[in-house]
């Protein structure tokens, strides 16, 4: 292309072309963009596009003239003799057919003499992708997929009904800069030099069309055709037909019904038009839609396998997430969804969103599970961005339930059978206001048997239209390395052979482990909303009431204090005063509002009550320890700061099995003195003479600190329930079974006599953790028959810990209860 802005007439014809094509098109930049290069602007700049594209240029000059760029037109800034600033990778012209990508730029090595020789000092590369339209090259596409942006890439024809069909949505991606004297090889020489630079350019190309598009994807026959020909599947036939005494091609048949029945197909026209029906819907049901740190995905999705791993607290979290993901110019994930989902209507259309089915257990069924195996295998080795839930369902209480770890195990050993494609898990945390199931929730709160999904769900969510939802926060946490984290736990894993059957012996304790720093990483990306808070507030109070400027006092010192300690970097709060929260929720209408003559009290129901636990939930881990340091201080005026720090990591490895919690035992005692330099610096404790004490009992600083110890005074009451029980029973008397039958039981007797509204307060899965727990730090033993022995001290340590934290009137209580108890028979 002749230069395009030397001469008069280039100019002119270079803006009427400009002005003409805006008439039209409309562009902004994505990802990392142009605000985002740190260029040094005296030095020469070149900006290098894959292709030749006069349409690309004029996109590219417009939006270096939106960022205050230097524009590619002009002459670079410096001592390198061009008439403009732009260089297109492959020069070759073609009107139909694809440009040959080996042909070389002689601007960019023109370029390259002049930084070899000295004539320039530096020369600084920013490659350019311009996307017309988006989306993968997949299968039954509408005429405008056809010319979209995707991996064949061809001629002019072809890009200018690419203009006038996707002109509306182009989307101009800005590289970090490359230095040229940084990528140029002394002993190369200047041509060898240029392909090595060629080949990197061209592999970032590539790399940012995978993030922005995704992988190239086959037809869906050709990959279900592909999947049963693996030597994996292949081999599963041939076994289930010879312990079945039947016909290969009958087992083959099963096969492909099994891959037929797993498989997504993603259909772009399908996409759009989720787009625009939730982009409406999220319009009519939410206020907002607040999304934090998705700039980490942008920095990490060229080039690796992304596998996002959200929370699940409601069917809106994967139709939420994707079209987020696709409003920011992400490749939508191909979404792990169970196998109820896949019902009539409703299944066909997450089948061509992204979703690929899953039955709910494989167990027994050899054949099921090579075909599924090999299809996320398939998923990971190729590329395609992917999602599931590593809780297996819905939390119906707000916390982050412990994770299952099928679908982590199949990832692992996928990787280990081609680790080529690195694969970087990144947890999501979907905070809600008021999620849309709620009325289902409480219903299951109550005791109420889960429904099953069904197509009337629909209309059940239509109906709920007419409350208000609020705002809902999307907060993307710090991603997890697979390589990274192998390297962390198993040092020599990659000396290991890996054949596709490989299961080494390390492999159930490194995905354990992995669940659980996963789970720690959602929660580290927690929303604390104003539901939130009010629910942690108002849940404290022993009567479930507050008055105004009382309960605007414990959302003020709550908030301050997440912000003096955060709890991480990616945790987010609003910027509202408690005045605000309280009109907020009010408006809300999940708080109720009494006035008298000495003021205004503002009070919780018994089904707000119940619905509040979960809001509760969702955050108690982020003041979980500062609670757990203020319950020292309930039967304690004054203590020492190693004596809080040794009984604080004494229950902390429990705490943390159950909430989740994100520090190591190692870093814990600074973790400890820095919440407690936090509620000094509140008033909350005061530090006299070496020892921490507290405000006097008469004072409003003591009833704050009363009411964050109540937020955590109930999980500890359940630990104090299981010790309890363990000890009025004979030594070796009871299974975990039985203990954690007895424990439900008494919790709910117990939350009758106390008048609690938490229904997790009796919830068997809680229970079974906290002996699991046990047996994992040799507390309690298991023999031969699975009965529980512990050893004779641990009795006195419970009790002295019970008596730091817990009310002698609850000690007493638990104690009648659990000498009741009879063994069950």
């Amino acid at each position: 292309m002749p230069a395009v802005y030397s001469s008069f007439f280039g100019r002119l014809r270079f803006g009427s072309l400009r002005r003409l094509l805006y008439l039209w098109a409309r562009s902004d930049s994505i990802g990392n963009g142009a605000f985002n290069l740190h260029l040094d602007q005296n030095q020469p700049i070149v900006y290098v596009l894959p292709y030749r594209s006069l349409a690309d240029l004029i996109v590219l000059d417009r939006e270096c003239l939106k960022a205050g760029l230097p524009r590619p037109v002009r002459a670079p800034h410096g001592e390198l003799m061009e008439r403009e600033s732009y260089v297109f990778l492959s020069n070759a012209r073609a009107w139909v057919s694809r440009p040959d990508p080996r042909d070389q730029s002689p601007q960019l090595l023109r370029a390259l003499h002049a930084v070899q020789q000295h004539h320039c000092e530096e020369v600084q590369l920013v490659p350019v992708s311009v996307f017309w339209g988006q989306s993968p090259d997949v299968e039954s596409s509408p005429l405008k997929l056809l010319f979209a942006y995707n991996w064949t890439v061809t001629g002019r024809l072809r890009k200018l009904l690419a203009i006038v069909l996707h002109g509306r949505k182009i989307r101009v991606h800005f590289g970090r800069s490359l230095s040229l004297r940084e990528l140029m090889h002394e002993d190369l020489g200047p041509e060898r030099s240029l392909r090595r630079i060629n080949r990197l350019l061209r592999v970032h190309f590539r790399q940012q069309r995978g993030a922005v598009i995704g992988p190239d994807l086959s037809h869906r026959r050709t990959l279900l055709k592909g999947l049963l020909q693996s030597p994996q599947v292949r081999q599963a036939i041939q076994l289930e037909a010879q312990e079945r005494n039947v016909d290969p091609a009958k087992t083959r048949k099963e096969a492909a019904r099994y891959a037929n029945e797993i498989a997504s197909d993603f259909t772009y026209s399908t996409i759009r038009f989720l787009e625009v029906v939730l982009s409406w819907f999220w319009n009519k049901l939410y206020d907002g839609i607040r999304v934090n740190h998705i700039e980490r995905v942008q920095r990490i999705a060229p080039g690796n396998e992304i596998i996002y791993v959200p929370c699940h607290r409601s069917h809106i979290d994967y139709l939420l997430l994707s079209s987020l993901l696709f409003q920011n110019n992400l490749t939508p994930p191909h979404i792990a969804a169970g196998v109820n989902l896949n019902i009539p209507l409703v299944g066909g259309i997450l089948r061509r969103g992204g979703a690929f089915f899953m039955r709910r257990s494989f167990r027994g069924n050899q054949l099921y599970t090579a075909v599924f195996n090999e299809y996320m295998h398939t998923l990971f080795s190729r590329g395609f961005p992917t999602e599931y839930f590593i809780e297996g369902g819905r939390s119906r209480t707000g916390r982050t339930l412990n994770p299952k770890t099928g679908l982590l195990s199949i990832t692992l050993r996928s990787f280990l059978r081609s680790s080529r494609r690195p694969i970087v898990f990144v947890p999501v945390y979907i905070g809600y206001e008021r999620v849309l199931e709620g009325r289902t929730y409480l219903g299951e709160l109550r005791g109420r048997e889960k429904k099953k999904e069904s197509v009337f769900d629909i209309f059940r969510v239509l109906s709920a239209l007419k409350l208000r939802f609020g705002h809902v926060a999307v907060n993307f946490g710090e991603p997890v390395s697979l390589h990274s984290f192998l390297d962390q736990q198993q040092p020599g894993w990659r000396q290991q052979s890996h054949a596709p059957d490989y299961r080494p012996d390390w492999l159930p304790t490194v995905t354990d482990q992995l669940a659980r720093t996963l789970a720690n990483a959602i929660n580290a990306a927690a929303d604390a909303n104003p539901v939130n808070l009010v629910a942690l507030s108002m849940l404290s109070t022993s009567r479930l009431a507050l008055d105004e400027p009382a309960l605007e006092q414990v959302l003020n010192r709550y908030s301050a204090l997440l912000r003096r300690v955060p709890y991480s970097s990616s945790v987010t709060q609003p910027d509202m005063g408690g005045a605000q929260l309280i009109r907020y929720v009010e408006s809300m209408g999940m708080i109720g509002r009494q006035s008298d003559a000495l003021g205004e009290i503002l009070y919780l129901d018994e089904p707000q009550a119940v619905l509040m636990t979960y809001y509760r939930n969702n955050i108690l881990h982020l003041v979980a320890l500062p609670a757990l340091i203020a319950c020292l201080f309930l039967n304690n005026s004054r203590m020492g700061r190693e004596q809080i720090s040794r009984l604080v990591t004494g229950i902390y490895p429990y705490l943390q099995r159950e909430l989740f919690l994100q520090w190591d035992l190692d870093e814990l005692p600074g973790v400890i003195d820095n919440w407690i330099d936090g509620l000094i610096a509140e008033g909350l404790l005061h530090e006299k003479v070496g020892q921490i004490a507290r405000p006097e009992t008469s004072s409003g600083e003591f009833v704050l600190l009363t009411l964050l110890a109540r937020s955590i005074l109930q999980t500890l009451e359940r630990f104090y329930m299981a010790s309890a029980l363990l000890f009025s029973h004979p030594n070796g008397s009871l299974t975990a079974e039985e203990l954690e039958a007895l424990c439900s039981v008494m919790a709910q007797r117990l939350s009758i006599l106390h008048g609690l509204n938490a229904p997790e307060f009796f919830d068997k899965i809680l229970f079974r953790q906290f002996i699991q727990r046990l047996n994992e730090m040799a507390v309690v033993r298991r023999d031969s028959e699975g009965r529980l022995s512990y050893s004779p001290d641990m009795e006195d340590i419970a009790e002295n810990t019970a008596r730091r934290v817990l009310s002698a009137e609850i000690r007493l209580s638990i104690r009648q209860v659990a000498r009741a108890s009879k063994t069950p028979a």
